[in-house]
């Protein structure tokens, strides 16, 4: 084994770990609650696994991304798994695995449906022309995610079939479907239910947990309260579900977040709202008032992203102009004092403040 756990390295926090070769190949992905313990399990156990012991055996260097609670952990490493697709790890390669949405399809009459993310680069187009783009998730229980589809599709008689048949089925007979296959409901009177089924999917579920106390009141007033604590369940699920994070959310555009220190910068990559890499990188200007614009005017001559996150900027009439002199691209930088932008750099700032102090110590090399 050329690698020497030293499990004091290592915070007591929650986060994703990256196992990486001689090479920097990413060997395996994994996510704790507590970095610290769950890393020392690889070192201070015997496995009988054939498969650990040969990772162990492999691993190089251990690259740890911090995040803010276990929800976003989970979140983290699903994306991390499906980008790099590491060969030790067995689940959540597939794109059609992990952590799914729900959202309305883009068919003239939509119906809701169960989305997993794209991680290509791709835009994923509205799911109609007269309605909103909204999904909620990611749900971590398939199970309950399943009930919330089943609910909201019967609540507005919203259809589940994927084709669409030429008469009604016994989902209609059974009150379960407004049957718009052969009219019994208008095509515009179809929209609006879609319409309104969006709506309760947007702002995180929040119309979606008003509605279910509504049925649980009236659930409890008929005195059928094993249904209402059903609802109760689904309530209390829902709202756990829509816990604030931030590494997997809804955005069309890419952004760089770049927390500059005195001598390093953390830019964290986040593409159509997935944090999807984290580097360190030294600053090589020794003026400290230059550093960060030239560091930016460098780094994004050829290429950027639609928008830079940013702690501090000296000019920023300057460095925009630069950027989009040479890549004639209308760069937007912001420097957020509040909100979730402002939260994506004091996420950076919790991994820049532990990654420069590894330096500092010499147990951690910058990319160059």
């Amino acid at each position: 084994m050329s690698f020497l756990f030293k499990a004091s390295d290592y915070p007591q926090s929650p986060g994703c770990y990256l196992m990486k070769d001689a090479d920097g190949r990413i060997l395996y992905v994994g996510k704790s609650k507590n970095l610290r313990s769950r890393l020392r399990s690889y070192f201070t156990k015997n496995h009988t696994l054939r498969k650990i012991t040969q990772l162990v055996d492999e691993i190089s260097s251990i690259e740890v991304v911090l995040v803010n609670n276990e929800s976003e952990s989970l979140l983290l490493e699903n994306n991390l798994i499906k980008i790099h697709k590491p060969p030790y790890n067995r689940a959540l390669k597939k794109d059609n695995s992990g952590y799914a949405y729900l959202q309305l399809t883009a068919d003239p009459l939509p119906r809701l449906d169960v989305y997993y993310r794209n991680r290509k680069r791709s835009q994923t187009a509205a799911a109609s022309a007269s309605l909103p783009l909204h999904r909620l998730g990611p749900f971590k229980s398939a199970r309950f995610r399943d009930a919330l589809l089943e609910f909201v599709t019967e609540h507005y008689g919203l259809r589940t079939c994927k084709t669409m048949p030429k008469q009604v089925c016994l989902l209609y007979h059974i009150g379960k479907c407004s049957g718009v296959c052969e009219g019994k409901i208008s095509k515009s009177e179809y929209l609006e239910h879609t319409r309104q089924a969006s709506e309760l999917l947007a702002n995180r579920g929040q119309g979606l947990i008003e509605t279910l106390y509504a049925k649980m009141e009236a659930y409890a007033a008929k005195m059928e309260f094993e249904k209402a604590q059903q609802m109760l369940l689904s309530i209390r699920n829902l709202e756990q579900a829509s816990d604030k994070q931030i590494v997997d959310r809804e955005a069309a555009i890419d952004q760089d977040v770049l927390y500059f220190g005195e001598t390093h910068v953390l830019v964290a990559k986040v593409q159509e709202g997935m944090l999807r890499d984290f580097q360190m990188l030294e600053l090589k200007s020794a003026d400290v008032e230059t550093a960060y614009d030239q560091f930016i005017m460098t780094r994004y001559a050829e290429n950027s992203p639609d928008e830079l996150i940013v702690n501090v900027i000296n000019d920023q009439k300057l460095v925009r102009a630069a950027i989009r002199g040479k890549t004639k691209k209308l760069l937007t930088i912001t420097q957020p004092k509040r909100g979730l932008k402002f939260d994506l750099l004091q996420l950076c700032k919790y991994n820049y403040d532990y990654r420069i102090e590894r330096l500092r110590c010499g147990q951690e090399q910058p990319v160059p």
